[in-house]
């Protein structure tokens, strides 16, 4: 092993653009060969992407699930009632399967990404009776699901019944958020006080999570409200922010915004000094690899049965 290099084995094709840009950040990418070779039963974690810009999402991901001792397996879906407008049809039908083909077998861990849609009731979204399918699907199929922004937004919906409304105006920014109950696994290690980035239009209410009792609201705003929400079986783990952003990508999305003529306000906690050109740190890393480990860990590995029925 090379100076510098982390050994974190994380099983994804060697084709995938994300592949080369993980090995120059010195991130161990382990290729089929290698993983054969190792005595112990991989995690097969289902990655279903509805961003827009997917390869960017990838390495995202990638990054933070690559961050500890277990051997993950990965598969990314798309969806087949959507056409992706930004990314290479090759690329996906290359590195994407689709729930046809995966609905037979069982994973230990899902994530279901945000998606640029909150301006549409969940029933007007062009493949929402598919995710719907891939949702109940998740109830008898997958260990743990961990749910981003709008997936967030969506599986509240769909499980607990829980509705998204529309703000004011975009929530955009860094804010402060406080931990309800440190002692929870997924947490464990999160300073009593954390940041972490939002970039949504909708949200959800704090009320109708915190009566809810197959719910536990275990971080929130001030600024913000509800942020971290897990059902009490560890089943459905919802975020409403965007941990997994690099540090220039709210900057990417102002930028886009305003190109788009679009009246978005400049993010908020963010620039240094409110000077764009300026490059904002990234403040909310550590918790990042924190609540993706921790996920990977205490929900999915010591959860999930060696051996599916």
């Amino acid at each position: 092993m090379q100076e510098g290099e982390i050994l974190v084995p994380i099983n994804i094709s060697r084709e995938l653009p994300a592949t080369e840009v993980l090995k120059q950040e010195k991130i161990f990418v382990m290729d089929e060969n290698r993983a054969k070779n190792q005595d112990i039963r991989p995690l097969n974690i289902l990655i279903l992407n509805l961003m827009p810009d997917k390869e960017t999402t990838e390495l995202q991901l990638l990054r933070l699930l690559g961050n500890t001792p277990l051997q993950v397996n990965i598969t990314f879906l798309r969806m087949t009632t959507h056409e992706s407008k930004n990314v290479s049809r090759s690329h996906l039908n290359t590195f994407y399967t689709t729930f046809e083909d995966v609905k037979n077998h069982r994973y230990d861990g899902m994530i279901i990404t945000g998606a640029p849609i909150e301006h549409l009731p969940f029933e007007d979204v062009d493949y929402w009776e598919e995710l719907t399918e891939i949702m109940a699907w998740t109830k008898q199929n997958v260990t743990s699901v961990l749910n981003i922004c709008w997936g967030a937004q969506a599986s509240l919906y769909y499980h607990y019944g829980i509705g998204k409304y529309e703000l004011p105006e975009k929530t955009f920014g860094i804010y402060k958020h406080r931990v309800a109950d440190p002692k929870i696994k997924l947490v464990r290690g999160f300073d009593e006080v954390f940041h972490a980035p939002h970039s949504r239009y909708t949200t959800v209410s704090m009320e109708e999570i915190a009566n809810d009792p197959r719910l536990f609201l275990l971080s929130s705003s001030e600024e913000v409200g509800a942020f971290i929400i897990m059902s009490n079986d560890a089943k459905h783990i919802m975020i409403t922010g965007h941990l997994e952003y690099d540090a220039t990508t709210l900057a990417e999305e102002y930028a886009r915004d305003l190109h788009k003529g679009l009246d978005t306000s400049m993010p908020e906690n963010y620039f240094p000094n409110d000077d764009v050109n300026e490059r904002p740190p990234n403040t909310w890393r550590s918790h990042t690899h924190l609540l993706f480990s921790n996920w990977l860990n205490y929900y999915v590995y010591q959860q999930t049965p060696y051996q599916w029925d």
